[in-house]
């Protein structure tokens, strides 16, 4: 009797489902069974309409597909692979470094009681440069003469970093002290003071088009000082270890930073928060230095020099850097030479584009000093490219030219062995 009952309150409850499911379709679909007028028209309007391939056909036609594609591949051996790799070899060979003249020790100029850490050039008539020791003192040289014209005193450390303006009067000078200081050209006096470094301060590098200065340090933080007021106005926050390097660009990535924690970080500065980590580094990143002309950078560090393109941070070139050692410091003129200066003294000289070393050599210490004394920790070009100086733990400056009278066939420099290695991607 149950069972009698229940079986049309089962048909009954089936029917009100079915209503429901028509009821609810209609409601949300019904639409959708025409065309809106105005592309039923442009339809009609339609001269030609391609008739659909069935789907049987489709299948077919995929299928014939693979099964050729499997057999081209299983009749070679991997000749796609094969091709690509010796496309990129004859692309390597065909990529010849630029020849450059050799480079050769002309003046040696003394007067640091320290290692001398950092140097930089006039950047406006290239007429003297500044250097700064861990004897405490920044001094400024004639560049011509190669003369002392100034020696400025204010730090109670050594002097880690300094950076001259291409648009103020004014010179900034890092120190260990955790001071940085706004020096005033025409007064040779320092002007202001920015603290806010709870440690040593290793790097300063001036904004090219803002009233700006970035400073690094053993703190591994990177400051952005307004000039004008001494007021921080913010702190990018991300390495892990002690920063070596910053350098600004006008745009983004705005600031550059290389640590010891083995990474480059290219800054967004609107944000405040880094644009791209690069890791390609094993090591301390004690270097990095901008092309001149070319919108791209090279960072280094122990037996391992790299350049990078910007915006986007790509890797552009393996350099063939691996028995040059610790690296301290990169330099990049014009004519695309990178100068490459180590902790034993070695100095290598590269062509950019290619990444081939064309001349390698050593420093020689200064008369008295030791055979240890012969590192090379800072560098720099003039701005005419032609003249390289050198800072270096004898307590010297040295000045280097290139040659006038070489010639590619007398002085052809070390050979050309590409390796897939270093190629310019």
């Amino acid at each position: 009797m149950d069972d009698y009952n229940t079986e049309p309150e089962n048909v009954v409850l089936q029917q009100i489902d079915e209503v429901y499911r028509k009821t609810r379709w209609m409601n949300q679909f019904s639409s959708m069974a025409t065309l809106p007028k105005h592309l039923q028209d442009e339809l009609n309007n339609k001269n030609h309409i391609d008739t659909p391939t069935p789907v049987s056909e489709k299948l077919s036609q995929t299928n014939n597909t693979l099964s050729n594609i499997e057999t081209s591949l299983s009749s070679s051996n991997d000749p796609i692979i094969e091709h690509s790799v010796m496309e990129r070899r004859r692309q390597l060979l065909l990529q010849k470094p630029k020849w450059h003249a050799p480079w050769k020790l002309t003046k040696i100029i003394n007067g640091h009681l320290g290692w001398v850490r950092c140097v930089a050039i006039d950047p406006v008539g290239n007429e003297w440069f500044v250097t700064g020791s861990n004897d405490t003192t920044i001094k400024v040289w004639d560049m011509s003469t190669g003369k002392l014209k100034i020696t400025l005193a204010g730090h109670a450390m050594g002097v880690r970093g300094v950076a001259v303006s291409e648009r103020h009067p004014y010179m900034f000078s890092a120190s260990e002290d955790k001071l940085v200081k706004c020096w005033d050209l025409e007064k040779n006096t320092a002007i202001r003071d920015y603290y806010g470094h709870h440690s040593g301060v290793h790097t300063v590098s001036i904004h090219p088009t803002v009233d700006l200065i970035a400073t690094a340090g053993r703190d591994s933080v990177v400051k952005l000082w307004d000039i004008r007021t001494k007021e921080a106005v913010t702190t990018l926050v991300g390495h892990k270890g002690p920063i070596n390097k910053v350098e600004c660009l006008p745009v983004d990535p705005q600031i550059i930073s290389g640590s010891t924690d083995a990474t480059v970080i290219l800054w967004d500065l609107v944000a405040g928060k880094s644009m791209k980590v690069l890791t390609h580094h094993k090591r301390n990143v004690r270097s990095l230095s901008m092309h001149p002309k070319e919108f791209s950078f090279a960072s280094a560090c122990t037996d391992d020099i790299r350049s990078w393109r910007l915006p986007e941070g790509s890797l552009l070139t393996n350099f063939e850097s691996e028995s040059t050692g610790i690296i301290n410091t990169l330099s990049i003129n014009e004519d695309d030479v990178l100068f490459a200066g180590s902790d034993d003294g070695k100095m290598s000289f590269y062509d950019y584009k290619s990444g081939h070393l064309y001349q390698s050599m050593v420093t020689k210490p200064t008369r008295g000093s030791l055979s240890s004394e012969r590192g090379i920790l800072t560098s720099t070009f003039d701005k005419s490219g032609f003249t390289l100086i050198t800072g270096e733990t004898d307590k010297s400056i040295k000045i280097w030219k290139q040659s006038s009278t070489a010639t590619p066939i007398e002085d052809p420099g070390l050979p050309w062995n590409p390796m897939s290695s270093s190629q310019r991607f």
